[in-house]
């Protein structure tokens, strides 16, 4: 069954316009997920706005959103007032500039999204773009509205399609000299970085995502089986917290004492995959 798009518009260069379709990239939709019942009744929690001060639940027509001008002080905005703020869109995904594909500090990077052509007649100057950046080897920056917002986008070849990554705006992302302001300046000694160095090169590796596994969505399926055909749920075993020890000791022991790759033990951990069938609970 083809996947649903969650946005159909227009990706327009100068004047080329394609009809493009906008899908989820990345879900979270296969996680275990909970309702919330009434232990005593086994029925579903349904959710209520509470007034504050009265304690009794407030209607859904007599909701309206507030804006906090001062302590317990608001402003109060009718839906209409609300709806007055979202943009108009013609949508069109209308690209600014073509930029190197590495310019953009991935913290910038909100969602990804699979771009597509929308129809059978788009697909030629849809290779025409794609193919256009894989050659000159870019990615474009374009402006449209998505879900009520105006939202610039990074846009990216990505096999036979092209990759569409919402960005953050300046402000949502924070300063990184407040984190790291109080870090120290330490000159290192030179055995030290040579050891690290070693350290990291022995662990070379290759980024594969399906050799990681959600460890807790995998417990909580087994807790779940556990639970629908009666079996006493076994909780899962901590790691003992690491002996704290000297950084230098600790660097000859990881690169092992005489300054080689320590040895590595061929004895496998075990890992416990997914139940085979998950059932949602409630």
């Amino acid at each position: 069954m083809a996947p649903r798009a969650n946005w159909k518009g227009f990706l327009k260069v100068a004047e080329l316009v394609c009809p493009v379709a906008l899908y989820t990239a990345a879900s979270t939709n296969e996680r275990i997920s909970f309702h919330m019942l009434n232990r005593a009744t086994g029925h579903r929690l349904r959710r209520e706005f509470i007034d504050s001060e009265t304690g009794k639940p407030v209607e859904r027509d007599d909701q309206v959103k507030g804006y906090e001008t001062g302590k317990d002080d608001y402003i109060v905005l009718d839906p209409d007032e609300v709806a007055a703020a979202v943009p108009e869109s013609d949508k069109t995904m209308d690209v600014e500039a073509f930029i190197a594909c590495d310019e953009i500090d991935d913290l910038f990077f909100d969602k990804p999204y699979y771009l597509a052509p929308a129809d059978r007649h788009a697909e030629e100057i849809f290779i025409l773009i794609r193919e256009g950046m894989k050659s000159r080897k870019v990615a474009a920056l374009a402006e449209t509205v998505l879900f009520r917002r105006v939202r610039t986008v990074l846009i990216r070849p990505h096999g036979d399609g092209l990759i569409a990554t919402t960005l953050n705006y300046d402000y949502e992302v924070r300063s990184a000299e407040e984190t790291f302001s109080e870090i120290p300046d330490i000159k290192l000694k030179g055995e030290m970085l040579e050891l690290a160095e070693h350290i990291i090169k022995t662990k070379s590796g290759r980024f594969d995502p399906k050799t990681f596994d959600d460890r807790y969505d995998a417990a909580l399926a087994e807790v779940v089986k556990a639970k629908i055909e009666g079996r006493k749920i076994k909780p899962q075993k901590q790691k003992a917290e690491g002996k704290v020890i000297d950084l230098m000791e600790a660097l000859r022991q990881s690169a092992g004492k005489d300054g080689k790759p320590a040895k590595r033990s061929t004895k496998k951990t075990a890992t416990r995959k997914p139940a085979a069938s998950r059932q949602k609970a409630g």
